[in-house]
């Protein structure tokens, strides 16, 4: 794990409130050291060297993570949410090494009015909620141009990109798209587990593809120059996606169905026709969704024999990571939250052992040392892992973004 980032001035998220007065207080998870660190890589010190260098001087990019705080009590966590004020975790994402992040908030689970989530006006709150706390510091950006990525690489900060999962708090108001533009969402996922107006979702026993609709909300979001994600839509809806897609897509958190047999994993199929197109696969590390016959208990090797079989199909330079962490129990918000996050569905069709937390990709504040370790020992070059760790995603955002 890296040093704190010298911008970083110790700000806490909604400081400039009276917790407790102004808004509720809760026990929160610690970001740094809630689990053992990571004892799977021996780096020596010219290996530790390199790692910290790759990752000051590189962009370096997830394509999908939660960097909230949540509940030491995780059972709290509909109470927090309904509350609307996810806290940023700003002291771990200053040990980081990232500089950009795509933040999909609280998505499905956004129930500040309705216990199904999705709703419209719930993840309006949230999104305005969070861009509030974003506005009274100076570390995090809120990054809705090309300009403010490299701001952060420039000036030592982080570029946070605002993303939801799915399109399915559009219903069918096609301009609400230009709305959630207008917030400074740059990412959009088609549909999550449950089918919506625009597709199917993974857990739909029939995929109708790509809805006359969803026609239409892709090409907007390509107008607008919004990053399309289809990793939780069905395989279908996903090539349908990427074919009627004019710019390339991110399949911003996913793994290799060839490696894990699951429905959350895509299929050869689609990532390679992600690739043709230009595009890229962010390699996932939620818990028990990237396992491997090698590595059946979840960890950081497991993730990275989905990386190695991504990158044997379709090339280095169509993959990259979103490792899809927060700060907090995310295997017990997963218990939570299983029928809203459709868990039996998604990972439900192969027997694997439970872990309490994925070794090595706990948080947003290791993930990305961990990783950049990994390709190390395994005698990546400095152009690979720059690649892997950002400069691929960076060039399907710089073709969806530039106007």
């Amino acid at each position: 794990m890296l040093e704190p980032a010298k911008r970083y001035d110790g700000y806490r998220s909604y400081s400039y409130l009276r917790e407790g007065v102004d808004y509720k207080a809760f026990d929160l998870a610690p970001e740094l050291g809630r689990v053992p660190q990571y004892g799977g890589l021996e780096l020596s010190d010219a290996q530790r060297d390199r790692v910290t260098r790759l990752l000051t001087e590189s962009v370096v990019v997830s394509t999908h993570e939660h960097p909230t705080r949540f509940p030491d009590d995780i059972g709290e966590t509909i109470d927090y949410n309904r509350h609307g004020r996810h806290r940023t975790g700003y002291e771990g994402l200053a040990r980081s090494g990232l500089t950009a992040v795509i933040d999909n908030f609280m998505d499905g689970t956004a129930c500040v009015t309705s216990h199904a989530g999705w709703k419209w006006t719930d993840i309006i709150a949230d999104l305005g909620m969070r861009f509030s706390d974003l506005a009274h510091q100076d570390f995090v950006i809120k990054a809705e141009t090309l300009a403010d990525i490299r701001r952060a690489h420039e000036t030592g900060r982080i570029a946070l990109i605002a993303g939801l999962e799915a399109s399915t708090p559009i219903e069918n108001e096609l301009d609400r798209i230009d709305i959630l533009y207008g917030f400074g969402v740059r990412q959009l996922g088609i549909a999550y587990s449950e089918a919506n107006t625009l597709g199917s979702g993974l857990k739909e026993r029939r995929d109708g593809g790509l809805t006359a609709f969803g026609r239409k909300a892709v090409e907007r979001m390509n107008t607008l120059g919004i990053v399309v994600d289809v990793s939780h839509s069905g395989d279908l809806t996903s090539l349908e996606v990427i074919e009627h897609s004019t710019k390339p897509i991110i399949i911003t958190h996913a793994g290799a169905r060839s490696v894990w047999p699951t429905n959350r994993m895509k299929p050869d199929e689609v990532i390679k026709a992600c690739a043709e197109r230009g595009g890229v696969i962010g390699l996932e590390a939620a818990p028990h969704t990237t396992l491997s016959p090698q590595h059946p208990r979840h960890s950081l090797e497991s993730v990275m024999d989905h990386f190695v079989y991504c990158a044997d199909l379709v090339g280095i330079e169509h993959v990259g990571f979103g490792p899809d962490t927060l700060f907090g129990d995310h295997v017990g918000l997963h218990h939570l939250f299983a029928g809203h996050l459709s868990i039996g569905d998604a990972h439900g069709s192969v027997d694997y052992e439970e872990v309490e937390y994925v070794d090595g990709l706990e948080n947003p504040a290791e993930c990305f040392w961990n990783i950049v370790g990994w390709l190390v020992t395994h005698d990546y070059s400095d152009d690979e892992i720059r690649a892997v760790i950002g400069g691929n995603a960076m060039r399907v955002i710089e073709e969806v973004w530039e106007r």
